[in-house]
């Protein structure tokens, strides 16, 4: 009993235990989901396409972490900076034409040119945040508003083509290697992420001065740095998923790219067992959380659910997850089972 108890205790249970249920269903209704198949020494099938398919999720969850956590806020321009880095990256690699069969720039210079869009959007995020004291929704929210406006501009409102092979590698398969790219790209991110919190203090700091802010200042950490630090962080990230997101379809339609992903990575933070109030945070729970929402939309596909329905399914089921986790259900279940108790041991 002892060790249930301890088990079920454990932070990451319930995440673990939302994301088996998901795959759980896919053992009762679609069978297949979890066959692989090898074509062309490429990997293939629903399990490879959840994991590939929420690699960018998984990137912006890992940012969306640490921003709730020092902030106890969030950054709902995420999605708008990824289909800003991306339309800066095409815009650069096509030398401003609409379609492009080579580069007219280095591959690198792109790449730096989508990474630096990221960065300088959540310096912009975490100055409004951090020194300007502005709320986080409605600080991220100019960005949200604009992003996609200047996006279109640099594209003049057009979908820029880089039909070059080399560049739709980061977005699919790398010649001789089984997995999709996205894939190890989402793994050195949470990596490099986790090491660096956990051989730095920089974690104990992000928890403390998202716990209270004013009691951080008086121990004499610099609670701003940690916050803008934070949201420049996110903004990395956004710039690094926005790669992904172009070279996935080897363009950037700036209307849709990223669209709606700041929801689902939100959300993520949530399922992973994190508090939106900041504070005390797991990484890894955000991921799982990532591959939840994922799993949960490509069985919703594999369950040849329409389109058009998918969001209504995805929402009663994330209602159902994250009241399971809800800290008020577990008290009166608390509460049920000593009341319980208490009527066997009067009887």
């Amino acid at each position: 009993m002892n060790k249930l108890k301890k088990i079920t205790s454990y932070r990451l249970f319930l995440p673990l235990v939302c994301l088996a249920f998901v795959l759980l269903l896919n053992v009762i209704k679609t069978p297949s989901f979890f066959r692989i198949s090898v074509n062309n020494g490429v990997l293939y099938g629903y399990i490879i396409d959840v994991i590939n398919r929420a690699s960018e999720l998984v990137i912006l969850a890992v940012g969306m972490t640490l921003v709730v956590a020092a902030s106890g806020g969030t950054d709902i321009s995420v999605g708008a900076v990824s289909a800003l880095s991306g339309a800066v990256c095409c815009y650069v690699l096509a030398g401003g034409e609409q379609s492009a069969n080579e580069y007219h720039a280095p591959y690198i210079l792109g790449v730096l040119a989508a990474v630096a869009v990221g960065l300088i959007c959540g310096a912009w995020n975490g100055f409004l945040v951090a020194k300007m004291k502005i709320q986080p929704m409605v600080a991220t929210l100019i960005l949200f508003t604009a992003g996609r406006g200047i996006a279109q501009l640099i594209t003049d409102g057009q979908m820029i083509y880089v039909r070059v092979d080399h560049f739709k590698q980061l977005g699919a398969f790398i010649e001789g290697i089984p997995l999709p790219t996205p894939v190890f790209v989402a793994i050195i991110v949470v990596l490099l992420t986790l090491l660096l919190l956990k051989k730095t203090a920089l974690g104990l700091y992000i928890e403390t001065v998202g716990i209270n802010a004013k009691a951080a200042r008086l121990v004499g950490l610099n609670s701003v740095m940690i916050q803008f630090l934070t949201y420049t962080f996110c903004g990395l990230c956004s710039g690094i998923a926005g790669l992904i997101i172009t070279s996935r379809v080897y363009s950037i339609d700036a209307n849709n790219a990223g669209l709606n992903m700041e929801l689902d990575a939100i959300l993520a933070v949530a399922l992973g067992g994190n508090s939106l109030g900041g504070g005390k945070f797991s990484l890894i729970g955000s991921v799982i959380g990532a591959y939840t929402i994922q799993a949960l939309t490509t069985t919703l596909y594999a369950m040849s659910v329409p389109a058009d329905q998918i969001p209504v399914y995805k929402a009663i089921v994330v209602v159902i997850i994250v009241s399971l986790q809800s800290p008020e259900l577990m008290r009166m279940w608390k509460n049920f089972k000593n009341r319980i108790g208490v009527g066997k041991k009067v009887a």
